[in-house]
């Protein structure tokens, strides 16, 4: 079986779908952002992925940044401020899809705020690209799984329990789905990408298509997950590693996501010659990085968790003593607040003291 995204099949038997992740290192220009199309074209990928949020809408004001983030910037600052500097309008990505169009490479992009984001990505777009931080967000799930359109979903900070709600959340409305195993660490060490788990997940939900979302340095751990079965390679590039931003620095350069694109399709040449899974890879030389097996959550990723999933908030001032209604509520980053996949169980509850807007609710604050 097999998942078709745009004119590509996707699944066994069928080459690897290769999506360059622009995400925000255009730095919010959109020129700088065309630049990536041109260079996800000439790199021989199948996709340019990029990020769709609104600022406001994905963060609580004072919300800290993860670490990494910190140390790739070089500044500590509020996850707002951040993220407004790499924001792009609604009309940049209308822009960006007719240029994709124009190059001749498929245009992605992943909604990571809110109901906004899904719609336009979903009018845009073959498929809907699901960050790691929204595994846990169901509401946002079962509303994405509605658009009918294949749902990548990205699953790193997760156990396999915690898939296996968001895996539940979708099928019954949506049975396009794509699970890609990832780990949240910017850039991942070899000895946290455990890659044995994209076998562990293909056989606990019974999925055709399982991928890989690579954030580790160079290109060899992307071609280790082909051998190992991964149908999908996600994978950051950038046009100058040493340009400022949260992501860079984790990023392909030019040529070396030319390198791994050709990489790709010599190792599927290869498999297809029955050449031996071990020997190809004992020669890409990441030992350190085919794990055990068990999908859980690295220590880094723990707290990278608090960051980057999201919880719910209050969307305005909401006095003591108030029953609470969904216009009354909003879910945002960061995660240290009641997950978000609880807010139908919230709403309903009557509050024991006032909540400013943007706070995070906790089970205390209501009765």
């Amino acid at each position: 079986m097999s998942i078709k995204i745009g004119n590509k099949l996707i699944g066994k038997g069928n080459p690897c779908f290769i999506m360059a992740e622009a995400g925000v290192n255009h730095n919010g220009d959109i020129e700088l952002a065309k630049k990536l199309i041109e260079t996800a074209k000439t790199a021989g990928v199948d996709a340019v992925k990029f990020q769709t949020f609104k600022s406001e809408k994905i963060v609580t004001p004072e919300a800290s940044q993860a670490k990494y983030q910190i140390e790739n910037i070089g500044k500590e600052e509020s996850q707002y401020a951040m993220l407004k500097r790499l924001e792009l309008p609604y009309s940049a990505f209308r822009e960006l899809k007719e240029y994709c169009d124009k190059v001749g490479v498929i245009f992605l992009s992943a909604p990571h705020s809110c109901q906004e984001d899904v719609d336009l990505v979903s009018e845009l777009c073959p498929v809907v690209k699901v960050g790691s931080g929204d595994l846990t967000n169901l509401p946002f799930l079962k509303y994405i799984a509605g658009k009918n359109l294949p749902i990548v979903l990205s699953t790193g900070m997760a156990n396999l329990e915690e898939i296996r709600e968001a895996v539940e959340a979708i099928l019954p409305a949506n049975k396009d789905l794509i699970l890609l195993h990832c780990t949240t660490n910017y850039p991942t060490p070899l000895n946290e990408v455990n890659l044995k788990a994209i076998e562990t997940m293909e056989k606990e939900f019974n999925l055709p298509v399982v991928g890989y979302s690579d954030h580790t340095e160079g290109i060899n751990v992307s071609l280790a997950a082909v051998v190992f079965g991964a149908c999908v390679i996600e994978k950051h590039f950038t046009l100058d590693r040493n340009l400022p931003g949260p992501d860079h620095k984790a990023s392909l350069e030019p040529q070396e996501l030319k390198r791994m694109s050709e990489g790709i399709r010599d190792i599927e040449e290869r498999l297809r010659r029955g050449e031996d899974k071990a020997q190809l890879i004992s020669e890409l030389k990441v030992p350190e990085a085919l794990g055990n097996g068990i999908k859980i959550p690295n220590p880094s990723e723990i707290e990278v968790a608090k960051v980057a999933r999201k919880s719910i908030v209050s969307a305005v001032n909401i006095p003591k003593g108030t029953k609470l209604t969904e216009d009354m509520l909003t879910i945002k980053r960061p995660g240290t607040g009641l997950p978000s996949k609880y807010l139908n169980r919230v709403l309903g509850k009557i509050t024991n003291k006032a909540l400013a807007k943007d706070s995070l609710i906790s089970s205390e604050d209501l009765d």
